[in-house]
């Protein structure tokens, strides 16, 4: 019997693992359930057994990945907040989202892929996926919005969401598509930096994002006097096209 048990157990396992190779390598939509059992080395049959279907099976695999991370994201929000005499900054706050994110995908619970993992989920276009997140991380979607809207008061809650989603969205199909050791070599610039310096690196493309200027005036002015020259191209006549002259006689 507890053969049985331990082999069923291991088989869920497997199932989990390749979902999760596929997924960060293809996306939900694209991965389909036969591959998953053909890198499982399972078959149909398994699926429907433990999970009934793809959308279980992916449902479980992300609810084991990120529950722990978001209650460790909120958690470190929550003491910084408590113990810092200041209120924390736009580059602290994406610091309380990165940190456990890092930790966990140098921890062997995490594995190396974890990154990956994060980059793909939030990034992934699937209304599955969408819906998962919107249902069961909406809480902490809120949480940290109240953490940034309080560091960046002089921003509408409007504007605040757009480039929140801009900036975690352009970061996400980073982590997605690279391997975070090569994203880490990337940073370093062939120096040996620690931790901190990384993230710091990292967070530091994002927070333009966050607090620069929003098309201001200058930013206007500065695209219209390109968009002249792009409608001056458009009319003005394309040079001829130089080649040998053919044989024949002039008209």
């Amino acid at each position: 019997m507890r053969g049985s048990q331990s082999s069923s157990s291991h088989t869920r396992q497997r199932l989990l693992e390749a979902a999760e190779v596929l997924f960060v390598e293809q996306g939900y939509d694209t991965m389909s359930l036969r591959q998953i059992t053909a890198l499982a080395h399972a078959n149909l049959a398994a699926v429907n057994y433990h999970y009934g279907g793809k959308e279980a099976l992916m449902h479980e695999l992300l609810t084991l990945r990120l529950s722990s991370l978001n209650e460790a994201r909120l958690k470190l929000l929550t003491a910084c907040e408590r113990e810092w005499h200041e209120r924390p900054d736009a580059a602290s706050i994406l610091g309380t989202l990165f940190v456990p994110a890092l930790r966990l995908s140098r921890d062997p619970a995490g594995g190396p892929c974890f990154m990956r993992l994060l980059g793909r989920v939030y990034s992934d276009p699937s209304p599955f996926i969408r819906n998962y997140l919107q249902e069961h991380y909406r809480p902490i979607f809120e949480r940290f919005f109240e953490a940034f809207s309080a560091a960046l008061p002089g921003l509408p809650r409007n504007e605040l969401g757009l480039r929140l989603h801009f900036g975690l969205k352009a970061l996400a199909g980073m982590l997605a598509g690279e391997d975070f050791d090569q994203l880490a070599a990337t940073l370093s610039m062939g120096q040996d930096i620690d931790d901190a310096e990384l993230l710091a690196r990292l967070i530091s493309l994002i927070t333009p994002t966050l607090a620069g200027p929003f098309g201001t005036a200058e930013q206007v002015h500065a695209i219209e006097r390109v968009l002249a020259v792009a409608d001056t191209q458009a009319v003005t006549p394309s040079p001829a096209r130089t080649g040998r002259p053919r044989r024949g006689k002039d008209p």
